[in-house]
Formats: C-alpha cells, structure tokens, sequence
C-alpha cells in the first residue's frame, strides 16, 4: 500500500480558478457577473438525489406511523 503525501501550497503559490456556469444554455464566467448575479449565484441551493431520497424515506416513515 502506498501513502500519499499531502501537497501544500502558499496563496501566493496558488493558481486562480475561473469558475463557469450554465445559464439558459450556455456557459458563463462567474467573475463577469453584476453584485446581484453573483450574490443570486452565492445562494443557490444544489439538488442531491441522496438527501432527497433520505428525505423522501423519512417522510414515509413519519407518515406510516400515523396510521
């Protein structure tokens, strides 16, 4: 087995990373939106089929058990 070695870096050794997203079909930079786009892009909630599954099995549960 082999141990893999944790790699650190400085900030000043770091590379910036342009960060894109999908709008009404196309790609955009993040960087060139305006403050409300940005802040709108900050606050998005992402779907995760797992929670939702959790969720939804929890909610079942709740509901069998007040029958």
């Amino acid at each position: 087995m082999t141990e893999e070695k944790e790699i650190k870096l400085e900030d000043n050794e770091r590379q910036p990373c342009e960060q894109w997203t999908r709008v009404m079909g196309y790609f955009r930079p993040v960087e060139n939106y305006n403050k409300g786009k940005k802040q709108e892009f900050a606050d998005r909630k992402y779907f995760s089929e797992k929670k939702a599954m959790k969720r939804l099995a929890d909610a079942s549960k709740t509901t069998d058990a007040a029958e």
